[in-house]
């Protein structure tokens, strides 16, 4: 969990809203990676945030595993 960083969809740190639609919860690494790959499209000329954004979800679940109890 500590391992877990806030980052904005939009890449806009000014941009919070209140029901927090602008966050997701991503691994520091993938948090990293998702910072290299804006900075390589802005490289190449091509804006990534026209791209069609990733649906997979690795936290989907997240709460219902942590609440599981041990075996």
């Amino acid at each position: 969990m500590r391992e877990l960083t806030v980052h904005h969809k939009d890449h806009n740190h000014d941009n919070n809203p209140a029901d927090g639609s602008n966050w997701e919860l991503l691994c520091l690494y993938c948090h990293e990676n998702e910072h290299a790959r804006l900075l390589d499209e802005s490289v190449r000329g091509r804006d990534s945030r026209t791209q069609a954004a990733a649906t997979f979800n690795p936290f989907a679940d997240l709460k219902t595993l942590l609440q599981k109890d041990p075996d």
